[in-house]
């Protein structure tokens, strides 16, 4: 018999009271405000404030959509989009391949605060793939080699054993080659949504949505 919890779910709740959104607070650029909001992420206690959910949608094996999320982290953001870096024979990649409309997720609890991008995936090019590439840890190089990743493994023995079996190929190796099947995704938004809790569920949501002429129109949410 499952064990239930003590207090229930249901009733597990706070008071959102730390901030308000206007729109006379909000940068003319969403890239600049989700900076600004960044930067407060990162230099808060959230452990890992470039930690996001991404949401794509793929194809089951009878043809019917089927939506996915995983979390990854951001490595970059610029007018030029959202960048990411996974292996390129992943679930999230064979989505992206199919279909290139994606959602971004930050979930900034510890702020009361999200940020929802919506956009559109491309390739990150090559060069910049292997120059992210090689600033990673050389363990973390040797793993991207190790796993087939989102492939059913036989056991955590055969995954380590593969590890091994790398980490002895590239063992005098001072620079390691990029995987071919390794890559980066970056997503260029057009809707971007801040929010920000507030007392009584009244939540404050700004959300920018790009215009035909490039520029951003800012509108707010009914919470």
């Amino acid at each position: 018999m499952v064990k239930m919890p003590q207090v229930p779910v249901s009733e597990l709740r706070i008071s959102y009271d730390l901030g308000v959104l206007h729109q006379e607070m909000m940068a003319a650029d969403p890239i600049e405000q989700f900076g600004h909001w960044f930067e407060h992420a990162r230099d808060s206690p959230i452990l890992e404030s470039n930690a996001m959910v991404v949401s794509t949608v793929g194809l089951d094996p009878q043809g019917n959509a089927r939506p996915g999320s995983r979390t990854v982290l951001l490595k970059d953001f610029s007018d030029s989009g959202f960048s990411f870096y996974t292996n390129l024979g992943s679930g999230k990649s064979s989505d992206l391949v199919a279909n290139p409309n994606v959602t971004l997720l930050f979930p900034w609890y510890e702020l009361h605060r999200q940020v929802i991008i919506s956009g559109k995936a491309n390739l990150v090019p090559r060069d910049m793939v292997e120059e992210y590439f090689h600033s990673r840890p050389r363990q973390s190089q040797i793993g991207a080699w190790s796993s087939k990743q989102s492939t059913v493994l036989e056991s955590r023995q055969a995954l380590d054993s593969s590890f091994a079996h790398y980490e002895e190929r590239f063992l005098d190796l001072e620079l390691i080659p990029v995987p071919d099947f390794w890559g980066g995704w970056q997503v260029l938004p057009h809707r971007i949504e801040f929010w920000q809790g507030r007392e009584s569920r009244l939540h404050d949501r700004l959300v920018y949505v790009l215009q035909e002429d490039a520029s951003w129109n800012i509108e707010r949410l009914s919470p």
